[in-house]
């Protein structure tokens, strides 16, 4: 039932057409590819061409042969489509319609995903537990690029201070709460669980730090547990992620907490370098330390090959923190 309630929520402002031709990049076991995707372009007959496992130059191939309109994705897909050489080498002008999914969408590459392929990028949000979309942006709606649109119909949210448990002014940070028909009954033989997620009122703790501007569009920041606590302060690590993928030589960068005597807690920022580029971390460092306030700079950096995601486009971060806690002797 809560599967079936989200396809229509969904299809109610997506308005998927049988001309439409998607690529299925998204595992189809996930609840985003299920439902969004397959789901609802079986519902109104749309073309889906399948791969049976996700390579970018492939996945740009088969937008060229089969002229794609339009396609679900992740962020990492996005910063591909900004930044990879080979994206000069296709024919993407079929395309008209991208939205992005799963997990937090720098701005930068957003906007600069939009201006290469000349195809504004929409976000959405939601959760396994909420079937999962309770967020996006319409096709015709109003496009804010770092806002992951309105609730979806029959969804209501808040944005409650984690301190007061109050409801945050408009604008104001808290905890995203979710309340709606696509929202799981439980976890299976978990109460516990279940009421440390869904309270007595029916709504669901997202664990998501966000606000909402005056027009109820939402803009989610970080997890909660995942923010940096530097002397005191709350560092989202996505923000700062975004500011180092702005950087001309970063193909893509993971941010997390690095143990520290003095400050508790430093941003420390995972660096993967575009093929042929160079950049030293005194560089990175400074060209953060240029745009966000003195308590999110970040203090430490390391150069790797690849950060590591799950197969939605999720950064593994618990990977990251492991390998830092390691290497610190923690």
């Amino acid at each position: 039932r809560l599967l079936v309630a989200n396809a229509v929520q969904t299809a109610a402002l997506e308005r998927l057409t049988p001309r439409e031709t998607m690529v299925g990049i998204l595992p189809f076991y996930h609840i985003y590819g299920m439902v969004v995707l397959m789901s609802g372009a079986l519902r109104v007959g749309a073309t889906v061409v399948t791969m049976p496992r996700f390579d970018f130059e492939q996945f740009l191939g088969l937008v060229q042969q089969h002229r794609v309109t339009m396609s679900y994705i992740v962020p990492p897909i996005v910063l591909a489509l900004a930044k990879h050489p080979a994206v000069d080498n296709y024919d993407l002008s079929s395309l008209t319609d991208l939205l992005s999914g799963a997990a937090p969408l720098p701005e930068p590459v957003s906007k600069a995903c939009g201006a290469r392929i000349g195809v504004a990028v929409r976000q959405g949000y939601g959760l396994t537990e909420t079937s999962p979309v309770t967020h996006f942006t319409p096709r015709e709606g109003v496009n804010k690029p770092t806002s992951v649109g309105p609730a979806a119909p029959s969804t209501v949210f808040r944005v409650v201070d984690v301190a007061t448990g109050e409801d945050a002014p408009t604008g104001g940070l808290g905890e995203v709460w979710v309340r709606g028909p696509q929202v799981m009954k439980g976890y299976l033989n978990n109460p516990e669980a279940t009421r440390a997620m869904i309270d007595e009122d029916g709504w669901l703790h997202t664990g998501d730090i966000g606000r909402a501007d005056e027009d109820g569009y939402l803009y989610v920041v970080d997890r909660v547990k995942e923010l940096i606590k530097y002397k005191g302060f709350q560092v989202a690590p996505a923000e700062l992620e975004a500011v180092v993928q702005s950087h001309p030589a970063v193909a893509d960068a993971a941010v997390i907490p690095s143990p520290d005597v003095e400050a508790g807690e430093v941003p420390k920022a995972f660096v993967v370098l575009k093929p042929g580029a160079s950049a030293t971390a005194d560089e990175i460092v400074d060209h953060v330390a240029g745009r966000v306030s003195p308590q999110k700079k970040v203090r430490r950096v390391e150069f790797i090959d690849a950060i590591p995601k799950v197969p939605s486009g999720k950064i593994l971060r618990r990977a990251l923190v492991e390998r830092e806690r390691a290497a610190r002797g923690d």
